[in-house]
């Protein structure tokens, strides 16, 4: 009875995955293709299924880690990863399996180990900012700070008890964003949390990836709210570069 009890239970998760894929899935945009094709100031590649964008000239004294949202390429967030690196923060996307950071919350942990002259913050959108928040949990003493883009952490993924800084930046228009979760997750974060709010800006175009089922329509363009979410990251690392 077990043994079918466990069966049915993959074949439920097997289906909700083939579900979610086929409901959610998306592709980078051409804007997001483009940007992964700039390499005038930044090089860009890839390295044991990540994407790194690292500046040509001298890097800040932090780098930075983002998490995909479910069934999103992590090309889509090349506009992203390229205006953080433009500003000299060295930018790491893990490629997720089945592209769910759930199957990958540990991806960061190799990244940290082979750049280990790097200062790390970790973030993620959606999903993948709940699976950063519980990898910051676990590997707190190995990070500066954890930022996240229409995304909060759970329980499992609690920091209120660490000494580490966030940062939370949602959108007006976004229709995906459990508001409820988010406001009651609050008691989640370090007590040092930042939040900013991008007026007219929805879920989707914190990547670019076009549409998403069940997001509004947004009041703005995705590069001017990918340049509010580029500016809020690197004024929050900025600030007294994460006081050290």
């Amino acid at each position: 009875m077990k043994k079918l009890i466990g069966l049915s239970s993959i074949v439920v998760l097997v289906l909700l995955i083939a579900w979610g894929y086929f409901y959610f899935n998306t592709s980078p945009s051409d804007y997001a293709e483009k940007k992964a094709q700039e390499t005038k100031q930044v090089a860009i590649f890839e390295s044991n299924d990540t994407l790194i964008f690292e500046p040509k000239r001298s890097a800040e004294k932090i780098s930075v880690i983002l998490y995909p949202g479910a069934f999103v390429d992590a090309l889509s967030y090349a506009p992203l990863a390229r205006s953080l690196a433009d500003a000299g923060y060295k930018t790491y996307i893990p490629e997720m399996p089945l592209d769910l950071a759930v199957f990958g919350k540990n991806k960061a942990e190799e990244i940290v180990k082979q750049n280990s002259d790097e200062h790390f913050v970790i973030g993620g959108h959606s999903l993948g900012g709940v699976m950063a928040s519980r990898f910051a949990k676990e590997h707190a003493k190995d990070l500066q700070g954890v930022f996240y883009l229409a995304s909060y952490p759970d329980k499992k993924g609690s920091l209120r008890k660490t000494k580490l800084e966030a940062l939370s930046i949602t959108a007006t228009n976004d229709g995906v964003l459990n508001w409820k979760k988010y406001g009651q997750s609050k008691r989640y974060l370090p007590e040092k949390t930042t939040f900013f709010k991008i007026k007219g800006g929805n879920h989707a175009q914190f990547g670019a990836y076009g549409k998403q089922n069940g997001d509004r329509k947004a009041k703005i363009s995705v590069e001017q709210q990918t340049k509010e979410t580029s500016a809020a990251i690197i004024s929050w690392l900025k600030y007294d570069e994460m006081r050290d």
